[in-house]
């Protein structure tokens, strides 16, 4: 049974509550030094927390005291080290994005959900699309595109009406977002060893922005992005609440 706990939370009022009344009955040490991460916010910050945390090789249990709680489990006090004990292990792998921006600067981001190219003016974006090297749409026009994980497919991949992917499946979601042309385009599966290439067709008159987590990479010229096995997030669930029966349970309400 864990004992050496880390509570984190985010900023809102209500999740700081519940960290200083955790502490004041479990006790709280460094997150270097933990047994176990407790995360008590919302789905953004646990992704937050998945993200400056990924080099301890700790897990994570999430406790919902935020808007969304995909990634969450119910909050509650009492019971707090019996669900800690119980709880199983859910192993997700990020995705890496590289991209050269317009000013002639690189970047690298690792992230989780999804990778997602969104349209930075007034037209619509035009992307070409390759896959291992291989042009597969020579062009997209769109509000944007994004590649996704199965534990981010419920995401902002399901919003833009791609398919929810199963825990496991090591498959990647490749989705337009609001696509103009070919209009009936309606994204594709990719193996998750997959090497997804955007370029950006006429970045002047159409920029292009990429979402990372700190923070929006603007005027792209190109992204790769691709996954990462060799990374690792551990995320801690109840009992019959981890990712794969919340991914069938999405499909049914």
């Amino acid at each position: 049974m864990p004992r050496k706990i880390a509570f984190v939370a985010s900023d809102a009022p209500v999740a700081q509550t519940a960290r200083a009344a955790l502490i004041s009955r479990f006790g709280n040490v460094d997150e270097e030094d933990s047994d176990v991460i407790v995360a008590l916010g919302g789905d953004g910050f646990m992704l937050e927390t998945l993200h400056g945390t990924q080099k301890l090789d700790i897990p994570v249990y999430g406790m919902n005291r935020g808007t969304v709680g995909f990634l969450m489990n119910e909050y509650s006090e009492s019971d707090l080290l019996d669900r800690l004990d119980e709880a199983e292990e859910e192993i997700i792998n990020p995705l890496s994005m590289r991209a050269e921006c317009s000013d002639g600067s690189f970047h690298e981001a690792l992230l989780i959900n999804e990778v997602s190219l969104l349209r930075a003016g007034p037209q619509a974006a035009k992307l070409k699309i390759t896959i291992d090297g291989r042009l597969r749409l020579e062009e997209l026009v769109c509000d944007g595109a994004l590649v996704a994980t199965p534990a981010g497919s419920t995401a902002y991949n399901y919003s833009a009406h791609g398919p929810i992917l199963p825990i496991g499946s090591d498959v990647l979601a490749l989705t337009a977002v609001a696509p103009f042309r070919p209009r009936r385009w309606r994204g594709a599966l990719l193996p998750n060893s997959a090497t997804v290439r955007f370029d950006v067709i006429n970045p002047k008159k159409r920029p292009v922005s990429a979402d990372a987590p700190t923070g929006w990479i603007e005027n792209i010229l190109w992204a790769e992005v691709s996954s990462r096995p060799d990374i690792c997030h551990r995320i801690l669930f109840d009992p019959g609440h981890g990712l794969e029966e919340r991914l069938i349970r999405e499909q049914f309400e």
